[in-house]
């Protein structure tokens, strides 16, 4: 059978079941320290206002002022990372007018403000673009040629090969023609056709 579970209630005894609790949760708490290299500390008030407290380094206070500094460093922490967002919002914001500019530049828009030197490092980097540019059609060009040499040879074979089956069809019928039944044959044709022109 299951032991039955008791519901959670308020003791009668209060002092003496205090006590025993509180020597309890102490060390329990003393076990965690060791067994996982922890720092605990636990404060308790009793229902009559008596302070008790524990901490495994020995000193209370101590533990409180940790708790206190990591309470203002994650603060502080919070702070910064909306001042870096906000930062970084900048510098993209930023960045992103200043691609737009650099393209309105480079269809030759709002040339009247740029001063000698900025339209100088502007030609210059039209003449990079429009090398690169080049240098990557010529390469393109020479692909395409060379994929149109290769499809003009294989035409070229293809025309050969069917020149020479078409030669080859041609002269049969004369090979045929040329061997003796076929010469017979081809003698009694004409025979027959002069005999029927004559009674005729």
């Amino acid at each position: 059978m299951s032991k039955e579970k008791m519901p959670m209630k308020k003791i009668d005894i209060r002092k003496v079941t205090f006590s025993k609790r509180r020597n309890g949760v102490f060390k329990k708490a003393q076990e965690l320290a060791v067994l996982c290299d922890a720092d605990i500390a636990l404060i308790v008030f009793s229902s009559s206002g008596e302070l008790f407290d524990f901490s495994s380094s020995g000193k209370v206070k101590e533990m409180l002022e940790k708790h206190d500094v990591h309470l203002k460093d994650l603060e502080e922490m919070e702070q910064p990372s909306l001042k870096l967002q906000d930062i970084h919002y900048s510098r993209l914001s930023k960045e992103v007018a200043e691609k737009r500019r650099f393209i309105r530049l480079m269809r030759g828009e709002e040339l009247h403000n740029l001063s000698f030197e900025e339209l100088g490092r502007l030609e210059n980097k039209l003449e990079a673009g429009l090398s690169c540019v080049t240098e990557k059609k010529g390469k393109k060009i020479v692909k395409e040629i060379k994929l149109l040499e290769e499809k003009g040879k294989l035409l070229r074979e293809e025309n050969e090969r069917l020149g020479q089956q078409v030669a080859d069809s041609s002269t049969y019928p004369i090979n045929m023609i040329g061997n003796d039944e076929g010469s017979s044959s081809l003698i009694g044709f004409e025979r027959a056709t002069v005999a029927l022109i004559d009674r005729t």
